[in-house]
């Protein structure tokens, strides 16, 4: 990846961006949260958000979802390209995408969670990508965007230019179910935002960002997606765990292992989301949040100081599998100040 990132043309209000499943078809099975993103990004963005044949379509084969991010980036009036949400199936994807093809229509990409393994072939062909902005979880959010996720999306669809990540003062912790239209009623329910918690934040990094779900990693690593360890020299980490909730312990053994590949050693700086704490399965109150977002931090401390003692580590930022979510610049310029406490991104 060169140190002089290549950001595709931004799209304007009054175009069409393509909005894709290229791992699960959220919006087959849960439609509310879906239209409602569509309707905002009309109403509220100005964009004409154009479907494709895999959007809506369960069980589509990898070689369906790669034909239509193709089609897609080939298609000279689409201007972006939007995830609907996650999912789990998107390494299947990969072999079946034409590099060059999306390198030579490049495109921004907006997405995040499984999509990591989009975010990263994009970036391996040098092509800058969104990490956030789903149209399901963003758009789609109830109630209404949070201003600080709709100032991040505005930003990166629209302005560019360096814009410094703000912390919340607020944050949702319980979802509601979206099979429920009374979930769309109303806001999430939030509790104060806590801050960001800084570790060797005694000087000032600055490089391209490369990282995404955890997880998500974890798996591209055990296929063997990654590039040699030096290809990822000098770059800010940006690292997020999701809904799933992993422990602290297993924070710590997956950071283990990429440290043993000689990976962790390369950041001198990395960004953690501030992890997702409440689901459906475990339904945390707010001092059981508290404690399991410790323990998560703790892990991946204990990888740090083993694997990459001088890096300079910020947790708790809103990013990834989190309300508010600001985007992320993937491939993009991240500067991360530590006398100052402030991160700023390139869009």
């Amino acid at each position: 990846m060169s140190d002089q990132p290549t950001y595709p043309p931004k799209p304007r209000p009054g175009d069409r961006v393509a909005v894709l499943s290229p791992s699960f078809a959220g919006p087959a099975l849960f439609p509310l949260p879906y239209e409602l993103g569509l309707r905002r990004l009309r109403e509220e963005f100005g964009l004409e958000p154009v479907e494709y044949p895999t959007t809506r379509k369960l069980g589509a084969s990898p070689e369906e979802r790669a034909a239509d991010l193709h089609a897609a980036f080939t298609d000279p009036s689409i201007t972006a390209v939007l995830a609907t949400v996650g999912g789990e199936e998107q390494i299947s994807l990969i072999p079946y995408l034409d590099g060059e093809l999306l390198r030579s229509h490049a495109k921004p990409f907006f997405g995040y969670s499984d999509n990591t393994n989009l975010l990263d072939f994009l970036w391996r062909h040098g092509v800058v990508s969104y990490h956030g902005g789903a149209v399901m979880t963003e758009f789609g959010r109830p109630g209404a965007l949070h201003p600080l996720t709709e100032a991040s999306l505005r930003a990166a669809l629209f302005d560019g230019g360096e814009f410094d990540l703000r912390e919340a003062e607020d944050v949702s912790t319980e979802l509601g179910r979206w099979e429920d239209p009374a979930t769309f009623e109303q806001l999430p329910a939030s509790e104060p935002g806590t801050g960001t918690y800084w570790h060797r934040s005694d000087r000032v990094v600055e490089g391209v960002s490369w990282g995404g779900n955890l997880e998500i990693l974890h798996w591209m690593a055990a296929a063997d997606r990654l590039l040699p360890v030096e290809a990822y020299a000098g770059c800010v980490l940006v690292l997020e765990t999701s809904e799933e909730m992993p422990s602290g312990t297993e924070v710590y053994r997956m950071l283990r292992n990429l440290g043993e590949r000689g990976l962790l050693r390369q950041f001198p700086a990395v960004l953690f989301g501030r992890a997702m704490a409440w689901s459906f399965e475990q339904p945390n109150d707010a001092e059981q949040r508290a404690e399991y977002r410790a323990e998560q931090r703790a892990g991946a401390l204990r990888a740090l100081d083993a694997y990459a003692p001088d890096t300079t580590a910020v947790f708790d930022v809103d990013l990834g599998h989190t309300q508010p979510q600001q985007v992320i610049p993937y491939g993009g310029r991240i500067r991360v100040d530590g006398p100052a406490r402030r991160i700023t991104v390139t869009y």
